[in-house]
């Protein structure tokens, strides 16, 4: 019998994707992963016009069966206890993807990234935020040139309103995911 491959899935506040990210969220499970739930302050804590952080944490915790980890010290075990075969970051954020290029870990999500990384096991990453081509642009790039990194396929989302946005294609985040497992980088990255 084959062992289940285990996944975290890190929440970080682009709260308009919330809806397809979980969705995302579901489909991993049906597919068989055992996925455990981790959220940044903000996505636990901010009640939007799009839900309650209330509803979200529910919604995780039923779909997974886990409790959210929402704390530093929740997540640090990830990697010395070797937890997780993969981690996902979705949506993730432009504040995350500078703290993860710029090797700061102090969130839920970017101190999971650590913890796991340490491991040397693959991170998946997909992006929302408005300046991916902007300010963003160099975490992005930084990050997909270091070893370990991947991304779901993005794309510009509204390129009249906000040039510079960007945001991924949640339709394609088991085939990245299963993709980042095998070590490779499903193509292509911008669409």
């Amino acid at each position: 019998m084959m062992e289940q491959t285990c996944v975290g899935f890190a929440v970080t506040g682009s709260f308009c994707t919330f809806k397809p990210v979980f969705a995302q969220l579901k489909a991993l499970v049906e597919y068989g992963y055992s996925v455990t739930p981790i959220m940044s302050a903000n996505a636990y804590e901010t009640d939007t016009r799009f839900g309650s952080a209330q509803q979200w944490i529910d919604l995780a915790q039923e779909i997974t069966g886990n409790k959210v980890i929402h704390t530093i010290a929740q997540a640090e075990p990830i990697g010395p206890q070797k937890l997780l075969d993969l981690l996902i970051l979705a949506p993730c954020t432009g504040n995350t993807l500078g703290k993860l290029a710029c090797g700061i870990y102090d969130t839920a999500p970017t101190l999971a990234v650590k913890s796991h990384r340490r491991n040397e096991r693959p991170v998946l990453i997909a992006v929302s935020t408005n300046d991916a081509l902007a300010a963003s642009a160099a975490n992005i790039g930084a990050l997909l040139n270091r070893k370990g990194f991947y991304f779901v396929p993005y794309e510009q989302d509204d390129f009249r309103g906000k040039p510079a946005s960007c945001v991924a294609d949640f339709s394609k985040l088991l085939p990245a995911a299963q993709a980042a497992l095998q070590g490779r980088q499903l193509q292509p990255v911008i669409f």
